[in-house]
């Protein structure tokens, strides 16, 4: 059997190098040897990873076209997570963090089993997992869940942190006909066994710095801005915090006593659920509409001092309608860090 041919990929204007075997996504080259480039779904869906290829011959397959246009191929642009290196390349880099290059933890393998299933809501799930060694993340990033059993693989957000690397929770929202979500409640049970691999993602707590933080977030959104605060708590530090959830009714709000705790444990921190459809017998009195509506008019109302973090976690949608009203409270692209939750088998325009 021949080796399989392997490429240097260099990407500017860092400098960084690395290695890349044919056949592999050069995104995966980048997580298997610690090198976090900037990235979102991997699957050439929400063009976070989208370059500049200045050297070399590579190509780009099974992509859609929302995330990298015709006209934007032909000048010369890919998806990291989409494209096979036929030779060295020279990568330039659009999107990169130093921060989170600086941070990059190597991503693994974690052999594990279901430890409890509960019910949050009546589509939300809390799941807990104990692995086998402890694996290391930041606040605000996602794994790949396998169920060996049923060949199902799903990515989700930690809703823990570091205080338990052993054990880690995810919020898990119910699709109809969902291939994960028809296990949840018919097959998951306690000792079921599980792969996690990761960690990934970018949308992570920046830490030690002093303006006000704003999390942002909806449905099973909520799962790494949770890990957020709650690593925010676990430091010591101590910030404004607006965390606003959106959700439709009522009943789908969770975790209400928790955020009370919270509430009384930081000096200025206020949770604003936002409710889009908020029933008569509701009896609600808080903030309605959609959430990014919310967003700038309580923070509008009530502004904070000093140069804003935001995190933003959820459904395209509404990550969309967030990130112009944060430009418009001021809020710098730099300081925005954000995770779209894209469902798997969304119907997207694909090229091959």
């Amino acid at each position: 059997m021949s080796e399989k041919k392997i490429h240097k990929v260099r990407f500017e204007p860092v400098g960084v190098e690395m290695e890349c075997e044919e056949g592999e996504w050069v995104l995966d080259a980048a997580f298997r040897q610690g090198i976090a480039v900037a990235h979102g779904c991997r699957e050439g869906r929400c063009s976070s990873c989208k370059c500049v290829l200045l050297e070399g011959d590579a190509q780009v397959q099974d992509y859609s076209t929302f995330a990298l246009p015709d006209y934007e191929r032909d000048a010369g642009h890919v998806l990291l997570c989409r494209t096979y290196a036929f030779s060295d390349l020279t990568v330039e880099l659009l999107n990169y963090d130093e921060d989170l290059m600086r941070r990059s933890i190597a991503v693994r393998d974690f052999p594990g089993e279901l430890v409890a299933v509960s019910e949050l809501t009546h589509d939300i799930r809390l799941l807990e997992v104990r692995l086998a060694e402890p694996m290391k993340f930041w606040a605000g990033q996602y794994v790949e869940l396998t169920v060996p059993e049923a060949g199902v693989t799903r990515s989700y957000s930690m809703a823990s942190t570091q205080s338990s690397p052993d054990t880690l929770r995810f919020i898990i929202r119910k699709y109809p006909q969902g291939a994960f979500s028809s296990l949840v409640d018919a097959r998951l049970r306690p000792g079921t066994a599980v792969s996690l691999k990761g960690p990934f993602g970018g949308c992570f707590r920046r830490e030690a710095r002093p303006g006000p933080m704003l999390l942002v977030g909806g449905g099973s959104g909520m799962a790494p801005l949770w890990s957020i605060l709650q690593d925010h708590i676990e430091s010591g530090e101590q910030r404004p915090i607006r965390f606003f959830y959106g959700a439709r009714s009522r009943q789908d709000l969770f975790f209400l006593e928790e955020f009370a705790a919270v509430a009384a444990r930081l000096t200025d921190f206020e949770f604003i659920p936002v409710l889009s459809q908020a029933a008569p017998g509701d009896g609600w009195t808080g903030e309605t509409g959609f959430v990014h509506e919310a967003l700038q008019r309580v923070m509008a109302e009530r502004p904070l001092p000093g140069q804003a973090d935001a995190y933003v976690c959820g459904p395209p949608p509404m990550v969309d309608a967030v990130l112009p009203a944060l430009q418009r409270l001021g809020v710098a692209a730099e300081h925005t860090h954000v995770d779209k939750f894209v469902q798997a088998g969304a119907a997207l325009s694909l090229a091959h």
